[in-house]
């Protein structure tokens, strides 16, 4: 402990504590009146990760909830499988709501396993009572949330926070709950949003001429999970849709998930050449070799990552080989089965700007780790 008048200014007591865990800074506010005055300060808390996985039960108050106005960013992980850690997350999303309308950006990280049959219900209500109360809210990613997202916690983000700029609602659940409609008057309230995260079933052609509207700000990010039994069977969008959409947004980047729910002929319909592809991860019960030649021949300009989870064949390494020969822009390239080695030389000498890459010529223990590029 420094002597009297050799305390460390407060403004770099704040620059120390914002890097501590919260525990850390619950302790650190216990030590004297200037590290607690230091502790509670905007600066330490205007962005803010906390881990209710390893949070004691009881931290919130009162120490935590003494900092929650200065929070404007919050990432939140908890574990939904264990009960005190799902309890202190509800709690702080709750208290986030009644007391913080500057919070501009929330990102939720569940970890472990989902219990059977959970809905997420409690989870689910704390974050639509923070779009009712956060108008301020730009930034919401609920990707790592194991619940099944509805068309209610969409509507109240639409008229609950017309500052949004980015949304992710593409997480990993197996049943899509999203309506295209819900999604079309979300884009309607909210005409800044730039970068939005959906399942394939709610997005929409009228959803698609509402992005591409002369009036609309830029928008640089989609990204489309192709996932549940609703995706396979969403209408086709246009690729006329597609190419006018890119005409009004050149910088658009798409990013498309293919799961083994997808059946070949839905493949086919989401895959339009209009797209513009920067990111395919296809992880099909089918065939994959198809989509990969499709990417060579229609992606080539934009394609930036490819990652495939198939079985190994001789139609797959050809297609890869012709990817890799006609998409000189790619950065990675991951592919989860064995492939014969002219597939990572064909890599190697015609993508220059390859980063890191998996490409496995024989089989190995999992999980595989990328190999990256000197």
């Amino acid at each position: 402990m420094a002597e009297p008048g050799k305390q460390l200014p407060e403004e770099v007591l704040a620059l120390i504590f914002r890097h501590l865990p919260l525990r850390d800074r619950a302790a650190a506010a216990r030590v004297c009146r200037a590290w607690a005055a230091a502790a509670v300060c905007s600066a330490v808390w205007h962005d803010t990760d906390i881990s209710c996985c390893c949070a004691q039960e009881g931290m919130l108050p009162p120490f935590l909830s003494t900092c929650l106005d200065h929070i404007r960013h919050l990432r939140l992980e908890f574990e939904p499988s264990k009960e005190p850690s799902r309890r202190v997350a509800t709690e702080l999303l709750t208290a986030l709501a009644g007391r913080t309308p500057g919070l501009r950006g929330l990102r939720l990280e569940c970890r472990g396993e989902k219990p059977l049959f959970d809905a997420g219900r409690d989870v689910l209500d704390a974050v639509r009572a923070i779009c009712r109360a956060a108008r301020e809210l730009r930034h919401l990613d609920l990707r790592r949330l194991p619940f099944t997202l509805d068309d209610a916690l969409v509507l109240r983000a639409a008229r609950g926070c017309p500052d949004l700029r980015s949304l992710f609602l593409n997480n990993g659940t197996l049943v899509g709950s999203v309506g295209p409609g819900s999604v079309l008057e979300l884009l309607e309230a909210c005409p800044r949003l730039g970068t939005l995260g959906l399942h394939l079933a709610s997005l929409s052609h009228p959803a698609l001429e509402v992005l591409a509207a002369p009036g609309r700000a830029p928008f640089a990010l989609l990204a489309l999970r192709c996932a549940c039994p609703e995706d396979a069977r969403a209408p086709a969008l246009p690729n006329e849709a597609w190419a006018a959409l890119r005409r009004r947004h050149p910088g658009l980047v798409v990013e498309v998930e293919l799961e083994p729910a997808m059946p070949a002929e839905s493949v086919t319909r989401v895959l339009q050449p209009a797209v513009p592809v920067a990111a395919l991860r296809l992880c099909l019960s089918g065939d994959s070799a198809g989509p990969v030649r499709f990417a060579a021949l229609h992606y080539a300009a934009t394609l930036r990552v490819l990652e495939v989870r198939a079985a190994a064949s001789a139609e797959l390494d050809s297609a890869l080989e012709l990817l890799a020969g006609r998409c000189a822009g790619l950065r990675e390239a991951h592919c989860f089965c064995v492939v014969r080695p002219s597939v990572r030389h064909a890599f190697l000498a015609h993508c220059p700007r390859l980063r890191s890459y998996t490409l496995k010529l024989t089989r190995e223990p999992h999980p595989w780790r990328p190999t990256r590029v000197a």
